[in-house]
């Protein structure tokens, strides 16, 4: 009978352990796998961690940057004999059963971190035998297939914490904010007693029943001998600092910027959300917290934004851009509650520019055309073909200087240059600053303008302006330098894309303009005390008939160090929802703003361009040069007129003193004739009488100016021109105007000529004239010396 007994439960031992063989031989665990899932972790421009990303339940860290007071405390309450078994603990069931038995109750569990792990990782949550076999038997293969540390680090990636914490990474974090290697021994066995029952011993709502739990754990730790005695009492009376805000604090910082880094390297590097949400991955990007930050707290001031209604608020977009790499430096997408990866007003707006476009489609260009700076541009009432811009308070001059035209943000010279230079060479100035545009819909003169067909984003803008800051040269804006993957290899890396927007020469004019606007113009509320700002504003009006107001504000500017364009409007503009305020009252503080507080570590530096009160001295002077020559001109115009009247009034003259002379002439030659006759019939004498008289005749015929006798061309004497000096007659008689001597009759020493009369070379007066044949000669060569000078 015995024997058939021993042999019965022989049977069945070897049965027993002849399935336990082959069950354990055949136990999948193929399923499981070191999972070293870890959060995206984001750098900034420093090489400092900034923010990170995950969309992970729980996170992996290496067990080698776990430290042992941590991995002892989990052990000690437990699995303290964790180091000597095979994953099943017989010996520790047993004292567990004996335990539970004189308690009445369970009070120790007996499953080993080896069980643990199964359970959590390969097996359902059921509570049956068979589950309970299948553990057994798993735990057995596991210890085979991998090494305690391999077990120690799959158990405590995967364990749950409580509090949304899965993982000992997830735990440190969101119990104390701390990475694991940080823990203190307290803090270490705050965390191993919260195993157990993590949500009835979570310190944020049960603080005393998690200490008292500590301070088993603590027990346990100095019982087996994994702490020492003052270790341990140290630790009991550390007091536990709890992190009040809960999770990472760095998880979910800088979000628009980090949805951008996201964005960016789907788009640009191929990579997918899974992959860089769950990837482990090390992004390295042109971040500055510093100018993240300002940014960030000036979007968080609702004052300095115009009040929305009920159904929207007014929203915003900027940036910050290094000019010298393209780097972005700092990215807000909006106000008000961010949604993960949700609209980015900074890098996704597609809004017209206004006239923040005039520099880079108008004016850069003509620069580079060899327009000057002071060159006048037409500023009147003009239509080109169909389309007729308006300036903003609908004044013009007439001309400006192109810097005033910029300065002051006038619509219709803009167009009107645009015109002159052409508005092909408009459009490719804005394809060279890295603006795309529609080929077919935005060759127009609207361009000007920023009539856009698609628009433009704040972060393109920046990257526009920056080739102004940076010499004429262009950098491609980006956010990303590389990106590492979890076992360190660099799988993305930016290699820099730049080229010429403008010549060296034209940025420096450029800078020197938008100066001038911050200083005098539209863009004085964005000035900031002690550094030289250049920039420019731009507004667009609502497209609603019968609405008068604004769509969209804009501010672009830049120091020689940094770039920044914002962006203020509503998503949706409507009846309701618009601006009543311009850019420099609106865009423009918002701009200095979050400027002022983002360059507060940075040295100002200047931009060493000519200032433009230089270029306005040289515009004063070419306007009082050709003051000059307008006059010059006017008085030579004048001169040649007056001359023209002066011939035509001496023409007259001569002709209304020739008429009388004329008359006389025929007078006397007809006495003559008569007085001939009459001596030819009553004389004997009538030879020496007819001589006489002839001689008398030719005196009198010459002394009336015969040809020959007058001065050269236009010497003639006026009235009132007195004969040369030595001129004396006879008896004294004075000849009156035009008055012709009788026989013998001649004029006076001073004898004043008619009008017009005057005495050729060699005149001679009548019988009894005297004077010599010489002095006749010097008379008539002095009068004509005089008239000579009167006509040069």
């Amino acid at each position: 009978m015995n024997q058939v007994l021993v042999l019965s439960v022989s049977t069945a031992i070897l049965a027993f352990l002849s399935f336990f063989h082959v069950y354990s031989e055949g136990a999948d665990i193929s399923a499981l796998n070191d999972d070293m899932s870890q959060s995206t972790v984001i750098y900034d421009a420093s090489g400092e961690v900034a923010s990170k990303i995950s969309a992970l339940k729980n996170e992996g860290v290496k067990i080698e940057n776990v430290p042992d007071h941590v991995k002892n405390a989990v052990i000690a309450i437990e699995d303290h004999r964790f180091y000597e078994h095979d994953g099943v603990d017989l010996v520790g069931i047993s004292r567990a059963f004996v335990q539970n038995v004189k308690a009445g109750s369970i009070v120790e569990g007996g499953s080993t971190i080896t069980q643990q792990l199964t359970k959590n990782a390969l097996l359902s949550s059921e509570k049956t035998y068979k589950r309970k076999l299948e553990e057994f038997f798993m735990a057995r293969e596991i210890e085979k297939q991998y090494s305690k540390d391999d077990i120690m680090q799959m158990y405590l990636n995967r364990i749950y914490f409580g509090n949304g914490s899965w993982g000992i990474k997830r735990a440190a974090m969101g119990y104390f904010g701390k990475d694991v290697k940080d823990l203190s021994i307290s803090e270490a066995a705050m965390l191993a007693g919260l195993i157990k029952a993590p949500s009835a011993l979570d310190p944020n709502k049960n603080y005393d029943e998690a200490v008292d739990r500590r301070n088993l754990v603590l027990q346990m730790m100095n019982t087996h001998g994994f702490i020492k005695e003052e270790e341990y009492k140290k630790a009991v009376a550390e007091k536990i600092v709890l992190n009040e805000k809960g999770g990472d604090p760095l998880r979910g910082r800088y979000p628009y910027y980090v949805d951008h880094v996201i964005d960016e390297a789907i788009k640009k590097y191929g990579l997918t959300q899974e992959e860089i949400l769950t990837g482990g991955l090390q992004i390295h990007t042109e971040l500055d917290v510093t100018m993240q930050s300002a940014v960030e707290a000036t979007y968080a001031k609702d004052d300095l934004f115009p009040k929305g209604t009920e159904k929207q608020i007014v929203q915003s977009g900027a940036v910050l851009v290094d000019p010298k790499t393209g780097g972005i430096r700092a990215l807000v997408g909006g106000r008000g509650e961010h949604v993960f990866r949700g609209y980015n007003r900074a890098t996704q707006l597609k809004a017209q520019p206004g006239s923040t476009m005039k520099p880079l489609a108008v004016f850069a260009p003509a620069l580079e055309e060899g327009w000057g700076v002071t060159d006048m541009l037409k500023d009147e009432e003009m239509e080109f073909k169909d389309y007729k811009p308006q300036n903003y308070n609908d004044k013009y001059k007439g001309e400006v200087p192109m810097y005033e035209a910029l300065r002051d943000s006038l619509n219709v010279p803009a167009v009107w240059l645009l015109d002159e230079i052409g508005i092909v060479k408009g459009m490719e100035s804005v394809k060279n600053f890295g603006i795309k545009l529609d080929p077919k819909n935005d060759r127009n003169l609207g361009l000007a303008l920023g009539g856009l067909s698609t628009g433009v984003s704040p972060v393109t803008m920046a990257e526009a302006y920056s080739a102004f800051a940076n010499e004429g040269e262009r950098h491609e804006t980006h956010a990303i330098t590389k990106i590492v993957d979890k076992e360190g290899n660099t799988i993305v890396e930016y290699k820099g894309k730049k080229s010429k927007a403008v010549s060296k020469e034209t940025a420096e004019k450029m800078t020197t303009m938008l100066l001038g606007v911050v200083q005098e113009g539209t863009g004085k509320g964005a000035q900031i005390e002690g550094r030289e700002l250049a920039g420019k504003t731009g507004s667009t009006q609502v497209p609603i008939e019968g609405v008068k107001g604004t769509k969209d504000q804009w501010f672009v500017g830049y120091t020689p160090q940094l770039v920044g364009a914002v962006w203020v409007g509503y998503d949706k503009t409507d009846k309701e929802h618009y601006l009543t305020t311009t850019s420099s009252e609106g865009a423009a503080l918002v701009f200095k703003d979050f400027m002022k507080e983002a360059l507060k570590n940075t040295k100002a530096r200047s931009f060493n361009v000519p200032p433009l009160s230089k270029y306005i001295e040289e515009h004063k002077r070419q306007q009082r040069a050709k003051s000059v020559k307008e006059l010059e001109e006017r008085v030579k115009r004048e001169a040649e007129k007056l001359k023209k009247q002066w011939e035509e009034a001496k023409k007259k003259l001569k002709e209304k003193k020739e008429k009388p002379k004329e008359e006389a002439k025929k007078k006397d030659k007809k006495e003559t004739n008569t007085e001939s006759a009459a001596a030819s019939t009553n004389s004997g004498n009538s030879n020496d009488t007819s001589e006489a008289s002839d001689k008398k005749d030719t005196g009198e015929s010459d002394d009336s100016g015969d040809e020959g006798n007058t001065g050269g061309e236009g010497d003639t004497g006026g009235e009132g021109d007195t004969g040369g000096e030595g001129d004396t007659g006879g008896e004294g008689d004075t000849g009156g105007e035009g008055d012709t001597g009788g026989e013998g009759d001649t004029g006076g020493e001073g004898d004043t000529g008619g009008e017009g009369d005057t005495g050729g070379e060699g005149d001679t007066g009548g019988e009894g004239d005297t004077g010599d044949t010489g002095e006749s000669e010097d008379d008539g060569s002095d009068d004509k010396e005089k008239d000579d000078d009167s006509n040069n």
